[in-house]
């Protein structure tokens, strides 16, 4: 397909059609995907604080961010 043979008219036609609210909306994790990664930094928390390590060393090795 040509850049030439696309119908600029139906392209402003559809794009005048789309909510940015969908687009944010569909970004935004669940609350099921935020409770998971809250697990697991806290589990890497755990880890850290089991090996002797401070929070300061953790990031400075790049374990902690």
């Amino acid at each position: 397909m040509s850049i030439n043979s696309i119908d600029h008219d139906e392209m402003t036609e559809i794009t005048d059609k789309w909510d940015i609210n969908d687009e944010v909306e569909s970004q935004k994790p669940n609350k099921s995907v935020k409770s998971a990664q809250a697990r697991r930094r806290i589990e890497a928390l755990k880890e850290i604080r089991e090996s002797g390590l401070t929070l300061e060393e953790a990031k400075e090795l790049g374990i902690w961010h």
